[in-house]
């Protein structure tokens, strides 16, 4: 009976690092699809300039002169980029998803066990 509280109590602590690590990865997700949507819109603003439009790139507190073609494909890589990094937290949060059912279906069954363990002693 002890030893079933213990892997109760180490089946609570599992599951609620689950959640945790669920919690930041969503929060990462939210941070590269906010990330993508502004690469977007300058991709999106890019494409309405004309090749001779003076593009400027902020580097510190300087604003240095930056050819289309070069600014086009420093976007365009980013966005590539975010995109997998986008992919990759998905399937993160996929297996921490089906990690913290598994924990939270052995919580609940070990759970009734013990209730049904009180039940005997209580009539027995």
């Amino acid at each position: 009976m002890e030893e079933d509280r213990n892997r109760l109590q180490t089946l609570s602590e599992a599951l609620q690092k689950f959640q945790d690590d669920l919690q930041t990865t969503i929060e990462a997700r939210q941070k590269l699809e906010a990330q993508q949507q502004e690469n977007k819109a300058v991709q999106k603003e890019f494409a309405s300039l004309t090749e001779e439009a003076g593009i400027y790139k902020l580097v510190g507190p300087v604003l240095l002169k930056q050819a289309k073609t070069e600014a086009v494909s420093a976007v365009d890589g980013r966005l590539d980029y975010i995109g997998k990094e986008i992919i990759r937290t998905e399937d993160r949060i996929k297996e921490l998803q089906e990690g913290a059912e598994k924990k939270r279906v052995e919580l609940l069954q070990l759970q009734q066990k013990l209730q049904m363990a009180a039940q005997e002693q209580g009539s027995g």
